[in-house]
C-alpha cells in the first residue's frame, strides 16, 4: 500500500518481473502471477484480510501502517 492510494481499498504484490493489485474487499486479482506464487499471496490475504483493511484506512489518513505478518 501507498500513502494517498485511491479506491477501492487494494495491496500491491510484486514477484520477480510480476506484479499484481489485489482488492480488499472482493480478492479480484488484476495483473498477472505465477500459478503458485498467486496462490501464497491469495492464502495470505485471506488470513489477513481485517488487518489489511485496517492498515488501508490508517495509511489514508495517517500516512502510518501496522506491519503483517507473511506467511511461515
Amino acid at each position: 500500500m501507498n500513502f494517498n492510494e485511491h479506491n477501492p481499498p487494494h495491496f500491491h504484490a510484486k514477484y520477480g518481473d510480476f506484479e499484481i493489485i489485489v482488492e480488499i474487499n472482493s480478492g479480484i486479482v488484476d495483473g498477472k502471477f505465477p500459478k503458485r506464487a498467486l496462490s501464497l499471496v491469495m492464502e495470505w490475504y485471506e488470513i489477513h484480510k481485517s488487518e489489511l483493511l485496517q492498515d488501508w484506512d490508517m495509511i489514508r489518513t495517517t500516512g502510518e501502517f501496522n506491519k503483517i505478518q507473511p506467511l511461515e
